[in-house]
Parts: structure tokens; sequence; C-alpha cells
């Protein structure tokens, strides 16, 4: 299954980045981070990476939202995970990715946490 990535818009200050299919090692990797780079420089601060419709990670997946997670706060931002199921929770659970991004249960949940100030920038 292909990575495919889909940028929208939440409000006026929050970015959504959707990955669907498979994150791990490949040239994928290499699209999703730019993509999460170039939202920086163009100044999104507060961005919610959504993997309800990603199905399987690997240690190269987890690196690329490690490295984005930071690329993101030396920008001055911060980056929430939303909708991680399954094969894919576990994964960033056994890791403890929330130890350097907060995981919600959905993008609404992580958008309500951004707007709630718990998130003040």
């Amino acid at each position: 299954m292909i990575t495919e990535t889909k940028v929208r818009r939440v409000g006026p200050d929050i970015t959504v980045v959707e990955i669907s299919g498979r994150l791990n090692l490949g040239n994928s990797l290499i699209t999703v981070e730019t993509s999460i780079k170039r939202l920086v420089e163009e100044g999104a601060r507060k961005i919610v990476i959504d993997l309800a419709k990603l199905n399987a990670i690997d240690s190269s997946g987890i690196g690329v939202l490690v490295s984005s997670s930071g690329h993101i706060e030396q920008g001055g931002g911060q980056m929430r995970i939303a909708g991680a199921q399954g094969a894919v929770a576990s994964a960033l659970g056994m890791v403890h990715v929330d130890r350097i991004a907060p995981l919600d249960a959905d993008v609404e949940s992580s958008c309500r946490c951004f707007s709630a100030g718990s998130a003040s920038l």
C-alpha cells in the first residue's frame, strides 16, 4: 500500500497532516518529513499528525515522527499525534512516543487541546 499524505487547515492556526497507508522504510518517509518541514517553514506552529488511516509503521516511520516533532519544536511549535490504532498504536506505545508528542484519540481531541491553551505557544 502506498503512503499518502493530505494537509488541511483547521481553524486559523491548526494544521492537520493525515498520513494513510504504511509509514515504513522507503522514499515515502522523505516525502512525509519534507512536507512537515515545509509546513513549519511556512509558519505552521500547531500541527496534528492524523494516523487514523495508517495501517503499519516501522522504526524508520517512528523516527520520522520523532524527527518531525523536534523540527516543529525548534520552529517554536508543537505536534500532537491523533488516531493511532491497532499495530500502529502498539508500536508507538512500545517506544514511548507519548514522551515526545501527546497521543490523542482523534483529531478533534487534538484540536480541542490546542484550542484550550493546554499547548500554549
